[in-house]
């Protein structure tokens, strides 16, 4: 049914782009079972995390579901919902990285805001065991990405609000690759990961206190350090990070 795909582009995106084509042309259909992991790894020639990845933003999206022992089939049509991944209008990776995090600062402000006010104690000794695996992964060599991306999902569910903690996962998803970039940033300087490494703790200070505004300006400020350090990376980051994604997709 496919062709391989290569090229300088992610491997991800183009695999999720063509898989979302075949249904939104009508090739698959509502209740159509697309391939099985190792038939889409056979025929497009890439890796299963490739075909993973992929297969997960058009989770996200609302065009397939994957029913337990069964496969993963084709949802009926619907209105298209958001897609940050698809809407985005950049064409390289510091564009469409700093994009997500311009989105990610508005709600993780207001997600800290609200967890100030209702995060428990249970809630709160989550929180500090995700930023201690933060820095366990890293100590063992790792990016440290699923254990940040953890940090940030248990502020959102200690907030209560079940639209919010699933707004903030998506944006989790969507911007994995973002974080991944942000944080291989971070790891080129002691400085910039040791002040990630204060601004998450300041957060988590401020909803421990009970103190929301505070809570809102650590968060806020966070996301708007990520994005200065980001804007600090020389031209040769950028080149290495359009290549890491293609390699990690590899």
């Amino acid at each position: 049914m496919f062709n391989k795909v290569d090229g300088p582009v992610r491997l991800a995106d183009r695999v999720a782009a063509m898989l979302t084509e075949e249904i939104e042309s009508g090739r698959l259909t509502a209740g159509d079972k697309l391939p099985t992991e190792v038939e889409l790894v056979k025929q497009l020639g890439v890796s299963r995390t490739v075909i993973r990845e992929a297969v997960s933003r058009l989770r996200n999206a609302g065009l397939v579901e994957a029913r337990q022992g069964r496969g993963v089939f084709v949802m009926p049509r619907r209105t298209r919902p958001l897609d940050l991944e698809a809407d985005t209008e950049a064409t390289d990776t510091k564009a469409k990285v700093l994009q997500i995090v311009e989105v990610r600062r508005a709600m993780e402000a207001e997600a800290a805001h609200l967890a100030a006010t209702r995060a428990t104690p249970a809630d709160v000794a989550r929180m500090r065991a995700a930023l201690t695996a933060i820095d366990t992964a890293v100590a063992a060599g790792g990016d440290g990405v699923e254990e940040d991306l953890a940090f940030h999902r248990s502020i959102a569910e200690s907030t209560g609000n079940p639209v919010l903690v699933s707004t903030v996962r998506y944006l989790g998803e969507v911007s994995r690759g973002g974080i991944r970039v942000t944080r291989a940033n971070e790891a080129r300087r002691g400085d910039f990961f040791e002040a990630v490494r204060k601004e998450h703790h300041a957060i988590l200070a401020a909803i421990e206190d009970g103190d929301p505004e505070t809570a809102r300006s650590a968060a806020h400020r966070h996301m708007e350090h990520a994005a200065a350090r980001l804007q600090k990376a020389d031209p040769e980051f950028w080149d290495e990070a359009e290549r890491l994604d293609v390699e990690l997709d590899a």
